[in-house]
């Protein structure tokens, strides 16, 4: 069901090599943009040798996300949405660090997967480039991905994020600022290497005009528009006249390159070294560079969100039609979930948006794994919401789901709860409470109407109150109930059921 969209919405972008923030009233129908703010952070350097943040890019980037946060203090948190992309993706013991970014900028953030980057980058570049006939290939090389998409109108149809990006490509090949011919061979070797695993499957599926998103294609698109005073086409000429102009200089120190930035001269060497091989390896003649990217992706998909062209319940439909769900077991289990949604979320803390939407999409998926095998399950569905590519889900909402999922019946153990951000350690524990009573009253499969269920909720105890006699006429269910007292009793929860 559709709700009103705010009339101010925000995205911020937490990159490798730089946050950004865009603000935008959305306004008769248009997003109209307020506020952009943009800072170098180069997260993406800031990895150690053991894959964890440095103390120096933590302390750089809070720094950036506090000032963000006062731009936010006043958004209320479904106006907002946060994502993070390759580097944290990769950070290790990265959960410390999240809980002080959240408390920095006011709002959660979703570490999103590289296929999720790539819908949202193709989402925010058919959003603000005029609609044309055809096929549309987008690339667009980040601080430490390169993601390639090929869609048509606002559908992207063919994904792909790869490990390589200009942070990451500069910090190992050209990190003293030295650019050689070995060096400059070394880098576009390495992004070849990472492009042709894809390169048949992109080019067999065709396109009709490519564009390039985000800072690497905008800035070598700035610079050939400066050179020539022309409108800024990419070609593979062009590129391989700024690598020679590069190769000639030597030292980025020595670079004069007009329409370059000084923030974006250290990692333009790895940048240009991968675009030179997505046009080589794609066979691409020219290349536009577009306004649009990941942030402005990920208000178009906010604005979803309020509308009924959620992505993310578009992918719950996907996964019922794929692992054959019984559609209308899935809504008796949904509604009676919901029911005792309402009846608990006060007490339990449970009114954040995302509780009613894991908890939705937690009853229409738990039986997934059924397609998989009957015996255990809901483990089978646990496994597949963990891995699966969901679009429109974040890796932790992803993670969310399936531990609702895979604890929905038997044996309940709640320690691994504790690998999930806070406070959704703690908030899971309900709606897995939630949804294991839902699917015991549904046990029968009956299309009969339940009678008043009556909850009440305490720290970690409920009672159930059904009405007089109702037990006594339905023996199964009452038999379950008693396993399930000994189960929630084993796991330090207490069921009182009347």
């Amino acid at each position: 069901m559709a709700r009103k969209i705010p009339d101010v919405i925000a995205a911020v972008d937490l990159g490798s090599n730089s946050f950004h923030m865009v603000v935008a009233r959305h306004m008769h129908g248009q997003l109209i943009i307020q506020d952009r703010l943009r800072e170098s952070v180069r997260l993406g350097a800031g990895l150690d040798e053991q894959g964890r943040l440095k103390r120096e890019a933590i302390d750089v980037a809070l720094a950036c996300l506090e000032r963000f946060g006062q731009r936010l203090r006043d958004m209320k948190a479904e106006s907002v949405r946060v994502v993070g992309t390759n580097t944290l993706r990769k950070a290790k013991r990265k959960g410390a660090f999240l809980d002080r970014a959240r408390s920095a900028l006011g709002h959660p953030i979703e570490v999103i997967s590289g296929i999720e980057e790539a819908r949202l980058i193709y989402l925010g570049v058919a959003n603000t480039m005029p609609s044309e006939p055809g096929r549309r290939l987008v690339a667009d090389i980040g601080g430490g991905s390169t993601e390639i998409i090929i869609g048509e109108g606002q559908q992207p149809k063919k994904l792909e994020s790869l490990h390589m990006g200009c942070v990451s490509m500069s910090s190992r090949i050209f990190s003293d600022g030295v650019i050689t011919e070995k060096r400059m061979k070394r880098a576009r070797l390495a992004a070849r290497l990472e492009l042709e695993p894809v390169q048949t499957t992109f080019k067999s599926y065709g396109w009709d005009h490519a564009v390039g998103s985000s800072g690497t294609i905008r800035s070598v698109s700035d610079v050939l528009r400066a050179r020539s005073n022309g409108d800024g086409i990419i070609t593979p000429a062009g590129i391989e006249v700024l690598i020679e102009q590069m190769l000639r200089a030597g030292e980025l120190s020595k670079l004069r390159l007009p329409g370059l930035t000084d923030e974006r001269l250290p990692v333009f060497p790895g940048g240009l070294a991968i675009l030179a091989e997505v046009l080589s390896v794609l066979d691409i003649k020219t290349m536009k560079a577009a306004d649009g990217a990941l942030r402005e992706g990920l208000l178009y998909d906010l604005v979803g969100r309020f509308t009924d062209e959620d992505a993310r319940l578009r992918s719950v439909r996907a996964m019922q039609g794929r692992y054959h769900v019984d559609l209308a077991q899935a809504a008796r289990v949904e509604a009676t979930a919901l029911d005792f949604l309402r009846q608990t979320q006060t007490a339990w803390e449970l009114d954040d948006p995302f509780a009613e939407m894991a908890l939705s999409c937690a009853a229409r998926l738990h039986e997934i794994g059924l397609d998989v095998s009957h015996s255990h399950y809901q483990k089978h569905g646990a496994y597949l919401l963990e891995y699966a590519d969901m679009p429109g889900f974040p890796q932790e909402e992803q993670r969310i789901l399936a531990y609702i999922v895979g604890a929905h019946r038997r044996k309940l153990q709640l320690d691994t709860l504790q690998e999930l951000m806070p406070p959704w350690h703690i908030k899971a524990q309900f709606l897995i409470l939630i949804l294991r009573l839902a699917v015991l009253l549904h046990r029968g499969r009956s299309a009969e109407v339940l009678p008043n269920i009556v909850l009440l909720p305490r720290a970690r105890a409920m009672e159930i109150t059904f009405p007089r006699g109702w037990l006594d006429s339905h023996p199964l269910t009452a038999a379950d109930l008693e396993n399930e007292i000994e189960y929630l009793k084993a796991a330090g929860i207490r069921l009182r059921v009347s």
